[in-house]
């Protein structure tokens, strides 16, 4: 699916890859080192899903994304039919989004922690024709959630699923790993600007709830030649990833650099520091992609000094705490500050001598930084209301999907000159004309990253509830942290389960959280 007129893809994507496709990318790699590692699990997988650690080498890993992509063509999907992907941070999330963009679909990938309500409303929203899943995360029964999606969601036609016991009605994709034989799929018959077609569907959250954000090849490729640029990954990179790839960033940051450069990709599920280690040392991982506050704590541990040089990837969720953020206390390991900006895109840069924080540039932003032919990634302005707008390669050009801007239906806006209103509020250093991201969007709360709006929550609270509380209290790891308090904690808790609401905000009703609150509302 193209959406517009096509943009020549050489003012995109530069580095000889404006043409090329993330499917594209793999083959070539896999044609390159067939035997080479290309994929690994945690070791301690399975402690949260089903399945032994893989371990997959290029021509295994090619092999499976054939297989998933051979299976979504048989069962009738559609070409750019949407797939709604939700798995833990495992072998199968890569393959599963890699196999439906070479099945010809778009692919959804959706956070984990997003239960029935939010998943239903994202996946009607671009009218999804399938969900894939895994059995178990954890102790919850993640199959069991997808088939009580798709019961709500019109459009979905069918639920796969990862694990063993798999619900009746789940079409199953391990016994993919074991086929002695698969049926051959012919290519896809796309035209020649083939990367400038739909690829990956995110969603923004907004005060209506989540939007859908699509994404061509060539804005993915320019957000991971950010990420491949400003850390100096080498070819054949060894990258180890506590970043799940269920948002923009998220993609940009593990899977793409990993394509760009062809080398192993290691996956963790968040978060078990030993088990973080043993994959480091035993992966020889130099990059790694992990939340800023973890990445500073492992940093205060020794881990990185310990284990060779390195260059950390660290992820702000919450870029208004980046300015005021502690010097990094490794010199041994190479910071590159990763602000977010939701879903309308991010920034990288290095922190250089004296360990403090590079400041966001007003205007162009090109990686890697300070280099004479560095590339230009995006633009940042400040908008008439002080917020924080982009524009650029790596910033989506349109609506998704067709059309919904022409209805009564929340959409991810995108201006007429380009620029996307990421809705952070912001000013501008009058000494270095630099952006300086001052709090969250209006009305969202952001807890580690998964961002909800707060006049729903309150809303969905007061109807059990009319007595109950919550508030969402600055917190230096993970942006927000909720706390509650209702006459019957329990009841409250297990009523917010029932309908589906994100299990971080079920946590903040627990006596901790009733306590904290009463101690806020008592310091007035």
């Amino acid at each position: 699916m193209i959406l517009g007129a096509p943009t020549p893809a050489a003012a995109v994507a530069p580095h000889g890859h404006g043409r090329v496709t993330l499917d594209e990318l793999f083959r070539r790699a896999a044609a390159r080192r067939p035997g080479a590692i290309a994929l690994v699990d945690a070791p301690n997988r399975q402690k949260f899903t089903d399945g032994a650690p893989l371990r997959l080498s290029y021509a295994e890993a090619d092999r499976m994304i054939s297989a998933i992509a051979g299976r979504l063509r048989r069962m009738g999907l559609p070409t750019d039919a949407v797939v709604g992907i939700q798995m833990p941070n495992i072998v199968e999330n890569v393959l599963t989004i890699l196999g439906v963009l070479r099945a010809g679909l778009i692919a959804a990938p959706l956070p984990l922690l997003w239960r029935h309500a939010d998943t239903v409303t994202a996946l009607a929203r671009v009218g999804a024709k399938a969900l894939i899943a895994c059995r178990r995360v954890g102790g919850f029964e993640h199959c069991q959630l997808a088939m009580h999606v798709a019961a709500e969601v019109f459009s979905i036609r069918y639920v796969g699923g990862f694990g063993a016991g798999l619900p009746d009605g789940v079409v199953p994709f391990d016994d993919l790993f074991t086929a002695a034989k698969l049926d051959a799929i012919p290519p896809l018959d796309r035209d020649s600007d083939a990367a400038a077609h739909l690829a990956v569907t995110t969603f923004e959250v907004g005060e209506d709830g989540p939007m859908p954000v699509a994404r061509r090849h060539l804005e993915l490729l320019a957000g991971g030649l950010c990420a491949l640029l400003e850390s100096r990954m080498e070819q054949d990179a060894s990258v180890l990833s506590a970043i799940s790839p269920s948002s923009f960033a998220g993609i940009c940051l593990t899977l793409v650099p990993w394509l760009l450069s062809g080398g192993t990709l290691s996956l963790h599920h968040p978060f078990d520091a030993d088990s973080f280690a043993r994959q480091r040392r035993d992966e020889r991982a130099a990059t790694l992609v992990l939340p800023a506050a973890v990445a500073f704590r492992l940093a205060e541990t020794g881990l990185f000094a310990r284990e060779g040089p390195t260059a950390v990837l660290a992820v702000w969720h919450a870029p208004e705490r980046l300015t005021a953020s502690a010097e990094w206390p490794d010199r041994d390991a190479v910071l590159i500050d990763v602000p977010v900006f939701g879903e309308a895109g991010f920034v990288a840069a290095r922190r250089g001598i004296g360990g403090r924080p590079a400041p966001i540039p007003l205007g162009t932003v090109a990686a890697p930084r300070d280099v004479k032919d560095a590339v230009a990634i995006v633009e940042l302005a400040k908008t008439e209301t002080n917020t924080l707008a982009l524009r650029g390669p790596m910033v989506p050009r349109h609506v998704f999907p067709p059309g919904i801007e022409r209805s009564d239906q929340p959409h991810f806006e995108i201006r007429r000159d380009g620029f996307v209103d990421s809705g952070f509020p912001c000013r501008i250093d009058s000494a270095s004309q630099t952006l300086v991201v001052t709090g969250p969007p209006s009305g969202i709360v952001n807890v580690g990253g998964y961002r909800f709006p707060l006049c729903a929550l309150l809303a969905t609270i007061g109807r059990i509830d009319a007595g109950a509380a919550l508030a969402a209290l600055p917190d230096p790891l993970t942006g927000h942290r909720l706390v509650g308090t209702a006459a019957d904690l329990d009841a409250m808790a297990a009523a917010l389960r029932a309908l589906g609401v994100n299990p971080l905000v079920t946590a903040a009703f627990g006596e901790r959280g009733e306590h904290i609150l009463r101690e806020v509302v008592a310091a007035g």
